[in-house]
């Protein structure tokens, strides 16, 4: 199972992301031949909030979404709080869409999107708590497993991981989506 050789995927994370929603999308990206990498607000070791240590070796003033294929964006309340303030890592989400790039999200992931600007006529799902700042942001929130519209694929938690996986690699394969739109 190769098909994203030659891909480059960015996760984007900080310090309280949810563990698995950043290591499970990360392996099962490397087990299909992507090569990951972590980009942070700074570089450096970043710590879930269940105390999954990874290195970020890259930050978001220093990187190009023309650099990846794919973006991933793992939940965590303050992870997703965080990231949603760096002015950087939202230039940096808004730029795959422009670029008609795929671009995962779960749990509380989806708050960068709205951040970014980029859920005006979109259909998602994200964590529950969530619901209102996407609607308000223009999307149509739907309670769902995995949501995929044209390149965004969403989940709402560690439990939709399978599914979310699944998806994500099979977005990414796909490569570009000229309805994926900034």
């Amino acid at each position: 199972m190769s098909h994203l050789t030659g891909k480059r995927v960015a996760i984007l994370a900080t310090d309280g992301f949810e563990d698995s929603e950043l290591t499970e999308p990360q392996k099962a990206l490397e087990e299909h031949g992507a090569q990951t990498e972590i980009v942070s607000t700074e570089t450096g070791t970043i710590r879930g909030k269940n105390g999954h240590e990874v290195n970020a070796s890259r930050a978001t003033s220093a990187v190009s979404a023309a650099d990846y294929d794919a973006l991933v964006l793992p939940g965590g309340v303050v992870n997703g709080d965080q990231i949603r303030l760096d002015q950087h890592a939202v230039d940096f989400t808004r730029d795959f869409f422009a670029q008609h790039k795929p671009v995962g999200a779960i749990c509380h992931g989806g708050w960068i999107l709205a951040d970014a600007d980029v859920l005006g006529g979109r259909t998602v799902t994200s964590y529950a708590s969530l619901r209102t700042d996407l609607q308000n942001a223009g999307a149509e929130w739907v309670d769902e497993e995995v949501v995929v519209d044209q390149g965004l694929v969403t989940s709402r938690t560690p439990d939709d991981l399978p599914a979310f996986n699944a998806k994500l690699v099979e977005e990414i394969a796909e490569g570009k989506h000229e309805g994926q739109t900034a």
